[in-house]
């Protein structure tokens, strides 16, 4: 069947220039927006039911029916089927993992580059993002303390990123160091010899990044940490010595810059000497801790991200932005020759010349994402100030935890916070005849009894072989008082699992 005047079986199909599209393109954004603000009819961060009960309240017909039900029936399908059951959260009462609310500006933002649907590969199917992405990567790189002849990336995230810092490394290694080509060539002969440096703690993708290189998780050697969960220096560089001494190939080492659970920040002054003496690539994965930066009195507490070669940022984390948006930024431009490939029907050469910026040359992905915009939107209405006020109200959040759970025989934690992350248990009001064991399974029901009593919902890890939970504070809005009413909260339940 031709579809004409933008209509298929009486429904619009797309935003055209036609105003009756038009109309039916704002009263679809407007009816979903009701939809999702009308769905948050209380303060919990989930509804509180169990995975069988939610299997049943999804369930519909057909997932593709024979005839569709129209744009009409949209409202009811996201209002019953969807909107109750979804995490909330921008709720106060979430405070489990590293993504948390989205600003509203940036909510605006989605809507505009999904609507337009802008593909960052080349200047031709994205000119005014194409712009706005090499002018935020400019700011971006000034921020961390770059010079002009650095540059950088927009990424789906942490993951892809730090991926991205350990192939520019292996590349730039093998080229300054070995003279061979990666790109042209394949791995050299010796490429099981290679080594990468990293925390104990350290985030996973380190290994899955090591794996898809074809170095292998053997590559990746895990330097152990100290009390505050940072690595260990005297361990990192009597490993590194170790593995020359073997005949081994250190080639990149990795600062964890806000550690997954607890916030630890790792050394960069050091381990920048260290990869200085052994003619290294240091790379920050600053995925957590890049937000900090914002914060006017807190910043310091990052280290001079500028001594790394390349460095991971991640902004649906402690820059509160939806999901995807992550950026690599590296401190030589060159460095991204190795991503270099030009084909006939996307990044001409002669449009490159004549100053079209294509953007797939520094970029993994073909397909991308406009997610600068929601940056460029949230760094213009929030300013500096606004900034500090958010990731300050963070930290300040968990030293206050921290110091509430310290002062209590009712709780212990790690270690205290340099972010926004306290990891800590409960223990039962008669600790001394409970073993390790029963303390475990006491925090397991507590945290389960959390999401489906209360709505709330926190986080689970292991610390020495043992069970703790853990407050991931990425919302602002959390007050003092709220965290001590947590702290009850948790205690009452713990007295009655």
């Amino acid at each position: 069947m031709q579809v004409q005047n933008n209509q298929a079986c009486g429904e619009y199909l797309f935003l055209t220039e036609e105003e009756d599209a038009k109309k039916a393109y704002i009263e679809l954004i407007n009816q979903t927006a009701r939809a999702i603000a009308a769905s948050i009819d209380d303060a919990r961060a989930y509804v509180g039911l169990s995975p069988q009960e939610l299997k049943e309240k999804i369930k519909v017909g057909k997932i593709l029916p024979e005839s569709g039900k129209g744009l009409e029936a949209l409202s009811d399908l996201l209002s019953e089927k969807i909107l109750p059951y979804f995490l909330r959260t921008p709720s106060t009462d979430y405070m489990a993992h590293l993504h948390g609310p989205s600003l509203l500006e940036t909510l605006a933002g989605e809507l505009v580059l999904s609507t337009f649907n802008q593909s960052m590969d080349s200047w031709d199917q994205s000119p005014v993002a194409t712009e706005i992405e090499v002018e935020v990567i400019k700011t971006l790189c000034q921020l961390y303390g770059y010079a002009d002849d650095s540059d950088g990336v927009f990424t789906s995230g942490g993951s892809q990123s730090n991926l991205m810092g350990l192939m520019l490394a292996r590349d730039w290694f093998c080229n300054t160091r070995l003279k061979h080509d990666v790109k042209k060539l394949g791995l050299p002969e010796n490429y099981r010899k290679f080594r990468i440096y990293t925390s104990a703690i350290s985030h996973f993708s380190m290994e899955k990044g090591a794996h898809l290189l074809g170095l292998g998780y053997d590559a990746v050697v895990k330097v152990p940490v100290d009390r505050y969960q940072k690595m260990d220096m005297v361990a990192f560089k009597r490993l590194v010595e170790e593995d020359l001494a073997q005949g081994n190939i250190p080639f990149c080492a990795v600062a964890t810059i806000g550690t997954t659970d607890y916030g630890s920040i790792d050394d960069v002054v050091q381990m920048h000497k260290i990869c200085q003496e052994h003619r290294m690539w240091l790379h920050a994965d600053a995925a957590y801790g890049s937000g900090v930066i914002m914060s006017l009195g807190y910043k310091d507490r990052i280290g001079p991200l500028n001594l790394c070669d390349s460095i991971t940022v991640d902004f649906h984390k402690m820059f509160l932005m939806p999901i995807s948006c992550g950026a690599y930024l590296v401190k030589d431009g060159k460095n991204f020759e190795p991503l270099t490939l030009h084909a006939d029907y996307l990044n001409r050469e002669e449009d490159e010349e004549d100053g079209y910026t294509n953007l797939v040359g520094k970029s993994m992905q073909t397909t991308r994402r406009f997610d600068a915009l929601k940056v460029w939107l949230s760094f213009q209405i929030r300013g500096k100030d606004g900034w500090s006020q958010i990731v300050s109200t963070c930290i300040q959040n968990a030293t206050h935890l921290y110091n509430a759970i310290s002062s209590s025989p009712r709780f212990e934690a790690v270690t205290e916070p340099e972010i926004s992350s306290v990891v800590f248990r409960v223990l039962p009001a008669k600790r001394a005849a409970t073993c390790d064991a029963e303390i475990d399974e006491l925090n397991k029901k507590v945290r389960r009894a959390l999401i489906h009593q209360e709505g709330v919902v926190i986080g689970q890890t292991v610390f020495d072989q043992k069970v703790f939970l853990k407050f991931t504070l990425l919302n602002p809005r959390i007050t003092y008082d709220k965290l001590d009413g947590m702290l009850e909260l948790i205690q009452s339940l713990a007295d009655k699992v």
